[in-house]
């Protein structure tokens, strides 16, 4: 059976601002010095299809840059273009519709677009392991990653690995712990942290959206009926705003009783926040990160991103410096989750040029 790559990439990047903005967010920028985030992303799920089966589903505000920055690499009509942001399961209902109803079924392999992974032949290893499994079994496969620490960023699986199969059962799925639970799930040996990488058929995922998500399922249905149609454009600017916002794990993964995992080694991180910047790039002996024009004095665990000016620090620690054409980030490097609020006061003080 013919395989697909599905990429999510209409996130709006905001735990990266200033860098991140609306119209050019985490996943089309530059972070690792090497190429964008997005094409990084599509060179390796290239490893596990052809590039032209390939698609993008991202925010239609966004589809004008990502056309400029895949070009080469992606047709336009693979990247998606979603009318406005409805969580993972609309857009992953979207790419499975589109699947069926213009190539006929077909695996779906779904990757975020701002994941780091160092080892990329462990990657394809893993995904055509799941394609086979995919093929064989109607299931719903996730990835999970062994836990190298533990982890409180990160969301759990739980699964059975007394089983002798190529991939387990999943017992539950856990939401971020607190470090003495992360420490005990690790412990255990029973569980996987929750990669948000997904295998299963099109037509199998989309048979669940109408048991599980009605709802949802019955608003891509009418997209669906609208695809190869000269409406097609129209009816998913009218319908998809329509769609409930509901994640894909909460909505489905879930609830169905036929979700396994595969646990995985293949150096995965998820780049989420300024204070991951140490997957991209290596620290100093202070333990600092430094990209960009910088000069430092008795300086220890801070990360610093430059644009153009120089940043020069002194008889500090523990912070997050970002300086952009227009705007500068100080942050307490413990706080780098909550940058985002940064952006929701951007919006309610009217800043929006800065967003």
């Amino acid at each position: 059976m013919k395989a697909y790559g599905v990429i999510m990439a209409g996130g709006g990047g905001t735990r990266f601002w200033p860098l991140s903005r609306h119209v050019e967010p985490k996943q089309l920028l530059n972070l690792s010095g090497k190429d964008r985030m997005i094409n990084e992303t599509i060179d390796r799920v290239s490893l596990i299809c052809e590039k032209t089966d390939i698609f993008v589903v991202t925010n239609m505000d966004q589809v004008p840059k990502m056309k400029t920055v895949t070009e080469g690499r992606l047709t336009g009509d693979h990247i998606l273009s979603e009318p406005c942001a409805r969580n993972t399961a609309a857009c992953i209902g979207y790419a499975a519709m589109e699947i069926v109803k213009k190539y006929g079924d077909g695996i779906m392999c779904i990757f975020p677009s701002d994941h780091s992974v160092q080892d990329w032949d462990a990657f394809a290893r893993i995904i055509h392991l799941a394609q086979e499994v995919a093929e064989d079994e109607d299931c719903l496969l996730t990835l999970g990653i062994r836990p190298a620490y533990p982890s409180t960023g990160y969301g759990y699986i739980r699964y059975n690995r007394t089983v002798k199969e190529k991939a387990y059962p999943v017992l539950a799925f856990k939401e971020k712990p607190e470090l003495p639970v992360a420490e005990e799930y690790v412990k255990s040996g029973d569980y996987v942290w929750n990669s948000g990488m997904f295998i299963w058929k099109a037509s199998v995922i989309l048979s669940h959206f109408e048991k599980l998500l009605p709802e949802v399922y019955a608003c891509l249905a009418k997209i669906g009926e609208a695809m190869n149609t000269p409406e097609e454009e129209t009816v998913i600017q009218n319908i998809y705003p329509r769609i409930p916002s509901i994640s894909i794990d909460y909505g489905i993964l879930e609830k169905s009783k036929d979700v396994k995992v595969i646990p995985a080694d293949m150096g995965w991180d998820d780049v989420g926040s300024w204070d991951n910047l140490g997957v991209l790039h290596p620290s100093d002996e202070n333990g600092n990160i430094f990209v960009g024009k910088h000069v430092t004095i008795d300086t220890k665990g801070c990360v610093t991103y430059s644009g153009k000016r120089l940043i020069a620090t002194l008889g500090v620690q523990n912070l997050i410096i970002v300086e952009t054409e227009d705007a500068i980030l100080v942050c307490d490097k413990n706080r780098a989750q909550e940058v985002k609020m940064i952006t929701d006061a951007l919006k309610e003080c009217g800043e929006t040029e800065y967003l």
